[in-house]
Parts: C-alpha cells; structure tokens; sequence
C-alpha cells in the first residue's frame, strides 16, 4: 500500500498520467506521421526534375493576389466576394513570404497538422479506439488531402478551416468559455467567405447546433435573440436595397447570372457528370425556353426536369469515385477490387446505422451533414474530374469510416469472448459429469 501511495504522490508519476490523460501520447506520433506524409511529397516535387502542379484556377488566384496586393481593394464580382477570405489570405502569405513555394509549404504543414483535429473531434464525438483509427486513415489513407495542398487553391487551406470550425463547435457544447463561442464564430464567418461551398457547410453547422436543441432551450434562444436577429435581418435586407437601387450589386448580379448560366448551358445541357466530357455522361437534346418566373436557372431545371434527374443520379454514384465506373463482377478480382473500393463506404454507413441505435446520432450528426453539405454541393453543380470538390467531406468520411470500423472490431472481439465463454463453459460442464460418473456432454 505504502509503495503504490509513494507512485501516486512521486512527480514523474502524475505527469505521465497527465499526458496518458491528455491523448498526447497517441497524438506526437501521428502528427510525426502525418507531416512525414505531407512533408515528403512536397519535397519530392521540389526535387531537381519536378514541379509543382498547377491550373488554370492556381494561376488566376495568385495574380488576383498579386492585384490585391497592388491596389487592396477587393471587387463586387462573384470571384470576389465569395473567395474573399482566400483571396485576402494568399495575399498577406504572398506580402510576405513572397514566393507561392512557400505558401504550398505552409499548407503542407497545416494539412499534416490538421489530423490533431481529425483526433480531437473523433475523440469528443466517439472514443479514443475511433480517434485513433481516424488519425491513422488520415495520415495514409487520404491522398486528396495530400494532392490538394500542392495546388495553390482554396481547398486545402479550406479543410483545414472546416475541421477547425466544428472542433470549436464542438467546444461550445463541452464549455461554457467566451473564447470558444468568440473562436468559433469568428471561424464560421470566416468559412462563409472562403469559397462557396462554405456557405453550405455553414448552413448545415446552424442545422446541426438547432438539432442539438431541446425544444425548451431553442424556444428560450429564440426568445432572447430573435430582436437582436431581426434587427440584423432588417438592416442587411436595407443596405442590400440600397446597394442594389444604386448599382452597386449590378457586378456581383452579372457574374453570378454568367456563371449560373454557364454551369447551366456548358455542363447540364451537355449531361456532363464531371467538368468534361466522359463516356459515362447522360446526353440529350435540352429545352431552353424561359418560361417559369422569368428565370433561366428555374426554367431550364424544369423543363428538363426528367434529364436533370437522371444527370443527378449519375453524380451520386460517382461521387463514390471514378472506380464505380470499370465494376467488374464477373471475375473473383473484379469482385475483390470491389469490396476493397467498397469498404470505406460501408464502414461509413454502418458508422450512420450504429449511431442510431445507441443514441450517437444526434451528437455526432455534424459528421454526416459536413459530408451532405459536400455531397449536394457536388450534386448540384458538378464533380470535377479530379474530385477537388469532394476533398472538403475526406475528413469526415474518415471519421465516419473509423467509428464503423470501431464497431465492427469491437462486435468480433464480443463474438470471439463470448465464444470463448461458452465454449469454457461447455467443456467445465462436461469435465463436472465425467468426474460424477455421468456420461461427458459432448461439444458439438
């Protein structure tokens, strides 16, 4: 007794249950690791003979960065207002650290640092079996993350702003401290800004934290804030008025009818799937008459309402990846390389399934709505051919995957001990008889 009180009170012994308790004892190898991944690729693109990847997208961003830098100010067009919080971002990293190299190294290092959020938020949301699992598919299992954070664009930079937000979502709901309710608004608003899909992933944080509502709490919310809200509402919708009475909005208002128009006529009207052409698309002779509310967009959905329907289904399967499209199940290697291509999904849905029945679902629900806000984002508009939409839901398909593959290892280890059991028990039972001198119970 004296020894085990002399380990409670001796100094080392606290520390190192302190950082037993602090996970950190998971979390410094799968930072080193993760890093190493990121770290390693991107200076094997620096190496003498390689280059870092580019588009056309990449060079548009760093030459408004340049403008920005040049002239700050920020424009009323659509690629101005809603990639604003990049925009303004690249350009204070190009200010001053001058070369776009350097900025891909930065994101290198935040993508690898981003799997201590990946654990966090597995950590809060489930069990430590789940976090650990998630951080080790991060590290190795996720090439898009590592892929995007080479490209000077927003997705990479944006992930890693997503995760942050519904880590501190999450400890708003652990905490009662300002500067995690200050911190996650700030980073809600900051994602609206980022890129358009932000603005769906913000939505959908709003659902998630009136789902975690009881009634009487958001009636009471509702109650205290809603002439704080109204008043905001009233003021925005004023200065909106104003705005667009005067002219101002006319840029922003063209550049969105172009670009809707654009996506409308250029990928919907050709029944592309991805931002080009494939074999796998659904073409067909479209109406584009503009008869409902004067409305292109709503027209055109309309009146070609049974195509756009087909179009839409083609994209939820492929939003699985490109593989779905060489499934071959007629051999044993088709089959296997499709259960391979297969599991992460699976383990995904049985995550959602197990959620359910447990009572996880409403607390963890904010996993499987970052990936809806993804999945209708690319729905709606297109997939690309490289899947960079998709990226922003990898993370949390991750998660979603690492807590179905926590309850399928702990379901095999309940069936194995209890196998175990009864089979002990079964053979005690008929050691018992054979010593009374009764005839032993056989185990079949």
């Amino acid at each position: 007794m004296y020894r085990l009180y002399a380990k409670v009170k001796d100094p080392a012994f606290r520390i190192g249950r302190k950082i037993m308790n602090k996970d950190l004892i998971f979390l410094i190898p799968f930072v080193y690791l993760s890093l190493k991944v990121r770290l390693q690729y991107f200076y094997f693109l620096a190496s003498p003979g390689q280059s870092f990847p580019q588009s056309d997208d990449s060079k548009w961003y760093i030459q408004y960065a340049y403008t920005l830098i040049a002239e700050k100010r920020i424009g009323l067009h659509m690629n101005d207002l809603m990639y604003m919080g990049y925009n303004v971002l690249l350009a204070l990293l190009l200010a001053v650290f001058k070369d776009p190299v350097t900025v891909v190294f930065i994101q290198a290092v935040v993508a690898g640092l981003s799997v201590i959020l990946v654990y966090q938020i597995s950590r809060m949301l489930f069990n430590r079996l789940t976090a650990v699992i998630a951080s080790y598919l991060y590290c190795y299992h996720t090439w898009g993350i590592t892929l995007w954070s080479m490209y000077v664009l927003a997705d990479s930079f944006f992930i890693s702003l997503l995760l942050l937000c519904v880590y501190l979502l999450l400890k708003c709901r652990e905490s009662d401290k300002k500067f995690y309710k200050i911190a996650f608004a700030a980073s809600a608003l900051l994602l609206a800004v980022f890129k358009p899909t932000g603005l769906l992933a913000v939505a959908f944080i709003l659902l998630y934290i009136v789902i975690g509502m009881r009634k009487a709490m958001l009636v009471k919310v509702v109650k205290k804030v809603w002439v704080p809200l109204a008043s905001c509402a009233a003021l925005a919708v004023a200065a909106g008025l104003i705005l667009l009475l005067s002219g101002k909005l006319d840029p922003l208002i063209a550049s969105v009818q172009l670009n809707v128009k654009m996506v409308l006529y250029n990928i919907y009207a050709k029944g592309w799937i991805y931002d080009s052409a494939s074999p796998f698309d659904h073409p067909f002779k479209p109406d584009y008459d503009i008869d409902i509310m004067n409305s292109l967009a709503v027209s055109f959905i309309v009146n070609n309402w049974d195509h756009v329907s087909v179009l839409y289904a083609k994209r939820m399967i492929a939003f699985l990846g490109r593989w779905v499209w060489q499934t071959d199940l007629t051999s044993i290697r088709g089959i296997v390389s499709f259960a391979e291509n297969m599991l992460p999904t699976i383990l995904f849905i049985t995550g959602i399934v197990v959620s359910m029945t447990n009572e996880l679902f409403r607390k963890a629900s904010i996993i499987w709505l970052m990936v809806l806000a993804v999945f209708l984002f690319c729905i709606v508009f297109f997939i690309d051919g490289m899947y960079r939409y998709k990226a922003p839901a990898i993370p949390f398909i991750t998660i979603g995957a690492a807590y179905g593959a926590d309850r399928v290892i702990r379901g095999v280890l309940f069936v194995a001990r209890s196998g175990v059991r009864l089979w002990g028990a079964i053979r005690r039972r008929g050691h018992a008889s054979y010593s009374s001198g009764m005839p032993p119970i056989s185990g079949k």
